[in-house]
């Protein structure tokens, strides 16, 4: 790559080398701003093999597969290299295309690529037979010297991890679980989900010891029925106005009767008046 940029004036190729850094940097944490990186470094410097490459894998990384393919496809013309071949076929599958895919796994290319580039293009043919339902044939496809070794390598723990996902795939459970273990023996890296795929198929769930703990409801329908009874409380005191009333009209009948007696008392006195007037007539 640096004798690539060295073709460049010396501040574009800075510009454009800071660039590349960064893709590089980025690309496995933060893919979306690997590709944003990659986009201005095809700006500066299109014709520059390495950055057409970079910018292949970072379309690659935000599953750009059409603009991933159209950059390797770019950079294998103006190298010559086949090195990129088993991931142009892979953008293939990604494109919803995996019969080319598989068409391009029995190309001369497979022939001149390098023992990890075989490895590569042998996953990828795989993964073309498993989209087209063909779940047997992956299982035979992934069987190979490279497979059965027992030394490992770089690509290990990822042929023995997808080895084992196309037996369970056909329903050879306790094989796959063989494989699984295989691929985590070999997984120094921690590339794949070995561990978790073992620990799914044994029956050992997960709890999270950090996630926050559920509030208890058990409380809750004590709580609601309080408040329903105090209309009730409320409806028999609304009663009692109606006894107060009923007091009023009684003590509204009592007085009643006054009338009647001052009546008979005045009766009474006209009564007299008109007797002493009898008798001062007769006097």
């Amino acid at each position: 790559m640096r004798q690539e940029l060295m073709s460049l004036p010396k501040t574009l190729a800075d510009d454009v080398a800071k660039n590349l850094v960064m893709v590089a940097k980025l690309l496995d944490d933060e893919p979306e701003r690997a590709y944003e990186y990659s986009r201005v470094a095809l700006r500066l410097a299109s014709r520059v093999a390495a950055v057409r490459e970079a910018a292949g894998f970072a379309s690659y990384g935000v599953a750009k597969y059409s603009e991933a393919l159209a950059e390797f496809r770019a950079a294998r013309r103006m190298t010559g290299s086949v090195d990129l071949w088993p991931v142009m076929a892979d953008c293939e599958r990604g494109m919803g295309r995996p019969e080319r895919a598989l068409a391009m796994a029995g190309e001369p290319e497979v022939q001149k690529l390098d023992r990890a580039g075989q490895v590569e293009m042998r996953l990828v043919a795989a993964g073309a037979r498993r989209d087209m339902g063909q779940t047997d044939a992956a299982v035979v496809t992934l069987q190979s010297p490279e497979l059965a070794s027992q030394s490992v390598q770089p690509w290990t723990a990822r042929l023995r991890y997808a080895y084992a996902d196309a037996l369970l795939a056909v329903g050879r459970e306790g094989e796959a679980r063989e494989w699984f273990a295989k691929a985590l023996e070999a997984d120094q890296g921690g590339t794949t989900d070995a561990s978790d795929r073992l620990a799914e198929l044994d029956g050992v769930e997960f709890v999270d010891a950090l996630a926050p703990e559920e509030p208890e409801d058990e409380l809750e329908p004590e709580a609601e029925l309080e408040p329903e009874d105090e209309p009730e409380a409320e409806a028999e005191v609304e009663d009692e106005p109606e006894l107060v009333e009923d007091e009023s009209d009684v003590e509204d009948d009592e007085p009643a009767g006054e009338p009647e007696a001052s009546a008979e008392s005045d009766d009474i006195e006209s009564d007299d008046l008109k007797k002493e007037a009898d008798e001062g007539d007769g006097r």
